[in-house]
């Protein structure tokens, strides 16, 4: 009967099996395909009850290996261009495995002085990194959504303090609806957060002047106005994920100061343009919030999970998330627990891979990386627009490539079907890899560069991939 104390003296063999399956995925990730044809059927093959007995850790993860690197998308690779996901920089993975190897809980300093030291640091090099403000507070979550829900949690207990309520004690009971006004850029990860904070996401006043999201100042203006002095959140979104587009986010924030609101930005990829002299002004003001947010597991480069979150005061984020009981240490200065700081008091060491990958490259490597990107989309976009049968939608500003397929003879009427069956196209495919969505009414593609990986020679195929494929479809969609 296999039991975990009988694989003792197996690790090193363990470890040595995962690793030589993964220098071989490695050595042929820049030249696979994003998506095997048999990814299905070798996900299928996992099927059955759970054994009585088990089959012993070799012919499990011998298994696991052969079955899995045909399963798995190869996100990590240089042609994913979904879902603005980045891959993991070789200093980030290898803290990664360490960081699991260790399997230390980050939520106490404790329980784990390094990772609570390292994401202390780690911190204040992104908040470096990205010129926000050094006093402003902030911790590791596991993602754009849940840094969301920290931040705007934070903005909520601020919200009961104009209240004269503790919210964190008392709930929301009896207090009035919390307005929370933004663009049409607004993502669904801030509905999100505000559905699970109580607030209710359907509450969400969206203020927008044409279809694509672009604010309409006057009219959240007008709103806040309507408020009378009563306190409000504003959401500005830096990085639109259809075309990366920004809110004017220094207007946003004078408005918030004037009409005592506070400004929240979520900034999941598109805060890494302070980054780059050639993109920071479209981020400029995010200095002046109260609250904002990215994903590293984007353009930072480090592995899934991870996201962080900034206050600017500090202090919210105790009282929401701090706790206390005979077991847990009273929290000391010098040494922070972020557990008392987030949602999740079980925390991954994620700092290892995010201290790793800034000590390893720095400010001039983020630098040359988002610079790169911003380049390889110019460069796309500047191939849609000389395209006769492409339709580019918006212009780059950071690193996302809005686009559609508009071959000859085809009817505007069937131009969404196609595309939407084009994108799914691309996705079977495999070659490359991005999805659709709609933009101004029109069903397009959105392909995002934020890998390390990537280069002119990878981008360069997203154009002749996708006529190839949609040549297959056009027909049809010509007759109908």
């Amino acid at each position: 009967m296999p039991d975990p104390l009988s694989d003792h003296d197996r690790i090193p063999a363990l470890l040595a099996q995962v690793g030589e399956t993964v220098n071989r995925y490695f050595a042929r990730l820049d030249e696979l395909p994003v998506r095997s044809p048999e990814s299905e059927a070798a996900a299928g093959r996992f099927i059955g009850a759970l054994p009585e007995e088990g089959e012993g850790s070799a012919a499990a993860l011998t298994r696991l290996l052969a079955e899995g690197v045909e399963a798995a998308t190869r996100s990590a690779g240089p042609r994913f261009f979904h879902f603005v996901t980045g891959g993991s920089t070789p200093a980030a993975l290898a803290a990664d495995w360490f960081a699991s190897a260790l399997d230390n809980n980050a939520g106490l300093w404790v329980s784990s002085p390094l990772g609570s030291r390292l994401e202390q640091l780690a911190l204040e090099w992104l908040k470096d990194l990205l010129q926000l403000p050094a006093s402003w507070g902030g911790v590791l979550t596991t993602g754009a959504t849940m840094a969301n829900f920290t931040a705007l949690a934070a903005a909520r207990q601020w919200w009961g303090q104009q209240q004269g309520v503790n919210i964190a004690e008392q709930g929301m009971s009896g207090l009035p609806a919390l307005p929370v006004l933004t663009s049409g850029f607004v993502h669904a990860s801030v509905r999100k957060a505000l559905g699970m904070l109580g607030i209710g996401h359907a509450r969400v006043q969206v203020f927008s002047r044409d279809p694509s999201g672009r604010v309409d100042l006057e009219n959240l203006e007008r709103a806040l106005r309507e408020h009378r002095g009563a306190p409000a959140i504003v959401v500005a979104t830096a990085g639109e994920v259809n075309a990366g587009g920004f809110d004017p986010i220094d207007r946003l924030a004078s408005l918030a100061y004037r009409h005592h609101a506070w400004l929240h930005v979520d900034g999941a990829f598109g805060l890494f343009a302070r980054v780059s002299p050639m993109t920071a002004e479209l981020a400029r003001g995010v200095e002046l919030a109260d609250s904002a947010i990215a994903d590293g597991h984007k353009w930072l480069n480090v592995p899934y999970d991870c996201g962080f979150g900034f206050v600017r005061d500090g202090r919210l984020l105790h009282e929401v998330f701090g706790l206390s009981a005979p077991y847990f240490p009273a929290a000391v200065a010098d040494h922070p627990d972020y557990g008392y700081l987030a949602p999740e008091m079980s925390r991954r060491a994620r700092a290892l891979a995010v201290w790793a990958t800034l000590a390893a490259y720095g400010r001039s490597g983020y630098r040359s990386l988002v610079e790169r990107h911003i380049r390889l989309a110019r460069q796309l976009g500047d191939q849609v627009l000389a395209a006769p049968d492409f339709e580019l939608l918006e212009e780059p500003r950071l690193n996302v490539v809005c686009f559609r397929y508009r071959p000859d003879g085809v009817p505007d009427t069937s131009l969404d079907d196609l595309n939407r069956r084009l994108g799914q196209a691309v996705i079977d495919d495999g070659r490359i890899y991005f999805g659709t969505t709609v933009y101004a009414g029109k069903v397009a593609f959105r392909p995002a560069i934020a890998n390390w990986r990537t280069t002119q020679a990878d981008v360069d195929l997203v154009l002749p991939i996708t006529r190839e494929l949609g040549a297959r479809l056009v027909s049809p969609a010509r007759a109908s």
